[in-house]
C-alpha cells in the first residue's frame, strides 16, 4: 500500500469516517476523495461537503441517487420478494452495492489508486463494499482500517479523543447508546445498549414510526396499483418511484407499520441483534405478495418461493454483482411480467392487512372457486384425483402390515 497517492473513501459525516479520513491522511501521506450517496438521509447530508474538505478531503463527492437507488436495486428485490431468515427486509444490505458502484466510478474519474470504508472486520458491510469493488474493478486496492494492525482506534472513546486532537467536528458523543443507518428503505439500529436481546429498544429512538400504541384509532385505507411487478401508482395517483417511497413511509410511519426487532446471523458467523423501521416496504411486500397471489401459477409461485431464500442470502452476503444473482433475477422478471393490477390495504395500528385486490390478468375465476351451484367443475373428478394422491400412502401402510404378519 506504500504507492497508493489518493482514496476514495465512502464518507458519512460521522465520527468513524471523519476519523477515518484524516487517519488515512496521516497513514498514507495521499489525497483523500470523499463520496456521499444520498439514499433519503433527511438532513443527515447538509453541509457534509463542507466538513468533509474542512477535515483534509482535496475533493468531495455528493450524489443523489434516491431514484436509481429504487429503480434498479430496491425493486428488483422486491420482484423476488426477499426477505432474509423470515424477518429482515434487507434495507442496510441492498444500499451496499450501489454505494461500492458509485465509489469505483468516482475512483476511475480521479486517478484513484483505492477506495476505503469504515466498516468493521466483525460485520456484514466489509463483505458487500469489497465483494461489489472486486467485482466491478478487480485491481482495486482496498483499506479496510479496522482490520489493519496499525488502527489503535478501536473504541468510540479513543476515536472522539483523536477527533478532538484534529479539531474535527464529530456530532456524537461517547453517551450516545447505539449506532443507526439510513436509507429510503429503511432506517437500523445496533450496537451500544442493543447489544444485550434482552433490553427493550427505547421509544425515542424510532424515528420512521410512531408506537402502534400511539397510531390512530381509525384505520387509513390505500390502493397501491402495479405494473410488470413494480408498484407504479398510489389511489389512482401515478408516482414515481421515489415519491411512492417517500408517501408510503409517511402512511406507514403514521400507522405504526414496520418496526421489528431480530436476532440475526451475519455472514462473518456471528449471531447480532438488530432493530428495523421499514414502514414504506412493509407495505409494499404485503401488497406484491397479494398481487403475486391473484396473478402467478401455482407452481411458479412455488418456485419463486424455493429461490427467495437463496436470492434474500446473496443480497444479504454481498453478491448483488454476482452472476448467480443476475441469473436469479432474470428468472424472477420473467414470473413479473403479469403481476399487473391493484391491492386495496387498511393500515391499522402496526398492522398492514389486504381488503382487496384486483388484476386484468388474474388467475382467479369466481365461477370455479364458488360454493354454490356451477356448471363448470365436476366435483367427482375429485374421488380419482384424491384415491390416485393416496396411492403412495395406502401401499406404504399396506406393505408395513405384510412385514409385520398382520
Amino acid at each position: 500500500m506504500s504507492d497508493i497517492k489518493k482514496v476514495v473513501l465512502a464518507y458519512s459525516g460521522g465520527l468513524d469516517t471523519s476519523v477515518i479520513l484524516k487517519w488515512l491522511q496521516e497513514t498514507y501521506a495521499c489525497e483523500v476523495v470523499t463520496f456521499a450517496a444520498d439514499l433519503g438521509m433527511g438532513t443527515e447530508l447538509d453541509g457534509i461537503n463542507e466538513k468533509a474538505l474542512k477535515t483534509g478531503a482535496s475533493a468531495a463527492y455528493v450524489e443523489d441517487v434516491r431514484e436509481e437507488f429504487v429503480s434498479d436495486y430496491i425493486f428488483p428485490m422486491f420482484r423476488a420478494g426477499a426477505i432474509y431468515e423470515g424477518t429482515y427486509l434487507l434495507g442496510t444490505s441492498i444500499a451496499r452495492p450501489l454505494i461500492s458502484k458509485k465509489m469505483i466510478e468516482i475512483a476511475r474519474k480521479e486517478g484513484a489508486d483505492a477506495v476505503a470504508h469504515g466498516a468493521t472486520g466483525k460485520g456484514n458491510d466489509q463483505v458487500r463494499f469489497e465483494l461489489a469493488f472486486y467485482a466491478l474493478q478487480p485491481d482495486i486496492k482496498v483499506i479496510a482500517p479496522w482490520r489493519l494492525p496499525n488502527w489503535e482506534l478501536t473504541s468510540r472513546t479513543a476515536m472522539i479523543e483523536y477527533a478532538r486532537k484534529h479539531d474535527i467536528p464529530v456530532p456524537v458523543t461517547v453517551d450516545k447508546p447505539y449506532s443507526s443507518d439510513r436509507n429510503l428503505l429503511h432506517i437500523s439500529f445496533e450496537g451500544g445498549v442493543l447489544e444485550d436481546p434482552w433490553n427493550e429498544p427505547l421509544e425515542d429512538m424510532f424515528q420512521l414510526s410512531v408506537s402502534p400504541e400511539a397510531a390512530p384509532d381509525q384505520p387509513t385505507v390505500l390502493e397501491i396499483s402495479f405494473e410488470k411487478g413494480n408498484p407504479v401508482a398510489l389511489n389512482g395517483t401515478p408516482l414515481s418511484p421515489v415519491e411512492l417511497f417517500e408517501k408510503l413511509n409517511e402512511l406507514g410511519g403514521a400507522n405504526g407499520i414496520g418496526r421489528i426487532d431480530i436476532v440475526e446471523n451475519r455472514y462473518v458467523g456471528m449471531k447480532s441483534r438488530g432493530v428495523y423501521e421499514t414502514p414504506g416496504g412493509t407495505i409494499l411486500h404485503v401488497a406484491h405478495r397479494a398481487m403475486e397471489s391473484l396473478t402467478l401459477d401455482r407452481e411458479v409461485m412455488r418456485l419463486k418461493d424455493d429461490l427467495m431464500p437463496r436470492y434474500a442470502g446473496l443480497v444479504y452476503n454481498g453478491y448483488w454483482f454476482a452472476p448467480e444473482r443476475e441469473i436469479l433475477q432474470t428468472a424472477i422478471d420473467e414470473t413479473q411480467r403479469r403481476v399487473a393490477g391493484t391491492v386495496r390495504l387498511k393500515l391499522y395500528k402496526g398492522n398492514c392487512i389486504v381488503t382487496g385486490r384486483k388484476s386484468p390478468y388474474s388467475l382467479y375465476r369466481e365461477d370455479l372457486a364458488t360454493f354454490e351451484d356451477d356448471t363448470v367443475y365436476r366435483q367427482g373428478d375429485a374421488e380419482g384425483f384424491i384415491r390416485l394422491n393416496a396411492l403412495r400412502l395406502r401401499m406404504r401402510t399396506i406393505c408395513a402390515e405384510e412385514e409385520n404378519g398382520e
